[in-house]
């Protein structure tokens, strides 16, 4: 394949996909974002998708992706369904089956038309909630399918893959984006900015990242 150093980075505004989107700024001379409006629990945030977005200066992709709404009713998507980590061996209540699939297939139609073979998306096998769209074995085979599928030689990126929260968070110290992270993106299901509601299981789960994170940087300080 020849240099390709266009990227497209699958981008919610959250806490990982903000700091995929600064790991391929590092990487790639030409970086777009892309969003999925599936009227999801709280529009907050699209908002702080957009806002992020024009910050840095990128052009994003905002796209209608409202039938997953439609056929996967779940706590992401119905704000009369509560928010759990389910029962024993058993999906959270945020599973959306089919959300990543969809969302990087049509990420790698637009890359196609914009001339991008590289696409950027923070899924996560390590700190995750046993979602089966994030492992790395469905990235990898979805990588297969999409290249056969399109006839292009498509690279899913996935940086956070085998990090877990507190080295998420290392990793935005390394970019030099620790604050802004930690300020302005949002992970919480309840659609609060920043260190969020601090009850829901996003935000436990950023939470003790930080700590860890924070506690392991004042160690190596001493």
């Amino acid at each position: 394949m020849e240099k390709n150093n266009r990227a497209v980075v699958v981008f919610s505004g959250g806490q990982d996909s903000t700091t995929c989107l600064f790991w391929a700024m590092e990487r790639f001379e030409h970086v777009e974002l892309v969003t999925f409006d599936y009227n999801q629990r709280h529009q907050e945030e699209i908002i702080v998708a957009k806002e992020i977005a024009e910050e840095q200066g990128l052009k994003h992709h905002i796209l209608d992706m409202a039938l997953l709404n439609q056929l996967a009713p779940n706590a992401l998507t119905r704000k009369d369904i509560d928010v759990d980590h389910g029962e024993e061996g058993e999906l959270p209540s945020t599973f959306v089956p089919g959300r990543n699939l969809l969302f990087l297939s049509f990420a790698a139609i637009l890359a196609k038309q914009i001339d991008a073979k590289h696409i950027i998306t923070g899924v996560c096998e390590t700190d995750f909630s046993g979602y089966p769209d994030c492992r790395d074995i469905f990235v990898k085979s979805l990588n297969v399918t999409l290249n056969l599928s399109m006839d292009d030689e498509f690279v899913l990126h996935t940086p956070l893959m085998w990090l877990d929260k507190a080295q998420t968070w290392e990793l935005a110290d390394e970019l030099d984006v620790f604050d802004y992270i930690k300020e302005r993106t949002l992970t919480c299901y309840n659609g609060v900015r920043g260190s969020g509601c601090g009850e829901c299981p996003a935000c436990d789960l950023r939470q003790k990242g930080l700590e860890k994170f924070i506690g392991k940087r004042n160690e190596g300080n001493k």
